[in-house]
């Protein structure tokens, strides 16, 4: 819910900021996105596993880390809360609760982005070795993608449904959510595949030095 808030509610913010240039509310949304992620990452770790994502969760159900019916769980509360957040950051800035967004975010060069995103968002969590170090990567990460992809690095289904409930600057039409949520799902595979390829290399390589 909070990190909804935070994605939607800077991006109103910065869009009645800066004036209409677009590139400055843009780099004011990714410092708050980049800042409450690592934050949230780093508070709600030792908690729950930060699990924010569904992308992640699927990810680590398929490695063993969590039950079907725990990754289940974890989905429809992360589809809710990101929901949830997206009214809250409404209400912050005295707009309609419910809406739905106008923001056309489709075709190739976005899907492929989204893959992308979500791709090297997988390979840098289960790079990390823990809460603590994947605050920071996970956070610069996203940052960086928010710049280097054509989508503006959604990498996560729960944010991009909770985002099509939002037409502001961050929000993304209806019609347009399953392209991005398949991209994810292929681009999260794709990063369990890489992961397993190249981390398992470097676990052998630590195991000969020790």
């Amino acid at each position: 819910m909070l990190l909804a808030a935070t994605v939607i509610g800077s991006g109103i913010m910065a869009e009645r900021l800066a004036g209409g240039n677009l590139a400055v509310a843009l780099l004011a949304n990714t410092a708050a996105t980049v800042a409450v992620l690592a934050t949230l990452i780093a508070v709600l770790g030792p908690v729950s596993g930060a699990h924010f994502n569904p992308a992640v969760s699927l990810v680590e159900a398929l490695r063993g880390k969590l039950t079907l019916r725990q990754a289940v769980a974890y989905v429809i509360v992360q589809i809710a809360g990101c929901c949830l957040g997206a009214l809250l950051a409404h209400s912050m800035f005295e707009l309609p609760l419910l809406q739905v967004s106008m923001h056309l975010r489709t075709g190739p060069a976005q899907w492929l982005s989204e893959a992308v995103a979500t791709a090297g968002l997988i390979l840098v969590v289960i790079g990390s070795a823990g809460q603590n170090e994947a605050a920071w990567r996970v956070s610069a990460w996203i940052g960086a993608a928010y710049w280097f992809t054509a989508s503006t690095s959604f990498a996560n289904p729960a944010i991009t449904i909770a985002r099509s409930l939002s037409n502001t600057f961050a929000g993304i039409a209806p019609a347009h959510v399953t392209g991005f949520i398949v991209s994810q799902v292929c681009g999260a595979l794709v990063g369990l595949l890489l992961a397993k390829y190249l981390l398992s290399g470097r676990r052998e390589a630590r195991g000969c030095v020790t």
